[in-house]
């Protein structure tokens, strides 16, 4: 029987030694203690709903039983949470074994090597057998038919020997692979728990500005002078573009189509409906035509973490969708096609099935706003309901030039 000093100091050596093999590194400073027990979000919901997972994960700690899966977009909190489990049992001196997915894969393959210090069977035997596994990043890794079939022989392992496990993704589950889509998903063995809604985090986009510069862009901050301060008509018709916009953002029914010149401020007034919408707490999705066409493309490749069709569904059914710099993709057929698919679903597909007058709303009240530079209809400005577009679409055309001098019958504002 060890003296109590010595017995401390074999349980520190003990611990770090585990601290060491459990690959943590730096992300032993990530606790419990460090975690804001509430979250980061100012909706009460949503902070509730993080406290409760922490409770979760305390329990987990302690007692770590089946799996649990933490999902949510980026910066929801997930790998600190995993790590506070992890840090927690390593201070209890029980073993743990933390990875990055894609790090674990680069490791596999240099066991490989001939002059490597680990074998391979050694390594994939201590990951897969370990007494806790903590996987996180699941879904970053790269999708070629190896990374995939070693990812699925140790989860399939994992489930078949009913070790506990805790995974983390910023996928959806339902983008998940879908052999392991049925281990991780199987409620007998797995508690899946959802750190953050992806459409609650803010605003999703496809390519364009930075979120920081697109945070800029409110109606608050649009100036109505814009590029035209020594043409007081123009002015004017700036002011009435960016009430009709606000209003829009306020309750969006139908089509609002923003055309006019570079420089005009029809990116700014499109995000700025964009991030009213996320402010009132519902979702937008912000996306140029050429990024969107590039994502399409990427999709095609073996490769790719989603499906073609993913992408395509998750934009031509989002409730409200803002499509910026159309036209100023490429004039392909492909290109063309697409975005005809996408324009023609979201004018179709109204509550009922059926075609409706002015007061339409595309799809289950989703509304569509465009941005493009190209195919003004006539001088100045003018916002009327247009022929040959969806039923109450309502056309603002943008233009640093000499308003029209005879405005339209069906024009809204002379």
């Amino acid at each position: 029987m060890p003296c109590p000093c010595r017995a401390d100091e074999i349980s520190a050596l003990r611990r770090k030694r585990l601290e060491r093999l459990s690959n943590l590194g730096p992300l032993t400073r990530l606790s419990f203690d460090t975690l804001h027990p509430e979250g980061r979000s100012s909706d009460p919901l949503r902070r509730e709903r993080f406290r409760r997972l922490v409770d979760r994960a305390r329990e987990y700690a302690a007692t770590p039983v089946g799996w649990l899966l933490l999902v949510g977009p980026p910066g929801a909190g997930k790998t600190h949470l995993a790590a506070a489990i992890a840090n927690s049992r390593l201070l209890a001196s029980h073993p743990v074994v933390f990875v990055v997915v894609p790090d674990l894969l680069d490791h596999l393959r240099a066991a490989y090597a001939p002059n490597s210090e680990v074998r391979y069977d050694d390594l994939f035997e201590s990951v897969r057998q370990a007494e806790l596994l903590i996987l996180d990043d699941l879904g970053v890794q790269s999708s070629t038919p190896w990374a995939q079939e070693k990812i699925f022989q140790l989860l399939n392992h994992r489930y078949n020997s009913q070790l506990p496990t805790v995974i983390t993704t910023n996928l959806r589950p339902e983008e998940l692979d879908e052999r392991l889509r049925t281990r991780l998903l199987d409620p007998t063995l797995t508690e899946l728990c959802v750190v953050d809604d992806w459409e609650a985090n803010g605003l999703q986009r496809l390519g364009g500005l930075a979120l920081e510069r697109l945070a800029e862009m409110t109606f608050d901050s649009f100036d109505p002078r814009g590029a035209a301060r020594d043409d007081p008509h123009q002015v004017t018709l700036m002011r009435q573009v960016h009430r009709e916009a606000r209003e829009f953002a306020r309750q969006p029914s139908g089509w609002l189509v923003l055309q006019g010149l570079p420089g005009t401020g029809k990116t700014h007034l499109a995000a700025a409906i964009a991030n009213e919408r996320v402010a009132s707490g519902e979702p937008a999705y912000l996306i140029t035509a050429p990024d969107l066409l590039d994502h399409l493309r990427a999709a095609y490749a073996p490769t790719s973490n989603v499906s073609y069709d993913q992408v395509f569904d998750s934009v031509r059914s989002t409730p409200l969708l803002v499509l910026d710099d159309l036209g100023s993709q490429s004039s392909t057929p492909w290109a063309e096609e697409k975005l005809f698919q996408l324009l023609n679903f979201r004018q179709r597909q109204a509550p009922d099935g059926h075609h409706h007058q002015s007061d339409a709303r595309v799809a289950d009240g989703a509304g569509t706003v465009r941005a493009g530079a190209g195919g003004a209809p006539g001088r100045g400005f003018r916002a009327r309901w247009s022929a040959g577009r969806p039923t109450g679409s309502l056309t603002a055309v943008i233009e640093s030039m000499p308003p029209c001098t005879s405005p339209s019958a069906n024009s809204i504002w002379s």
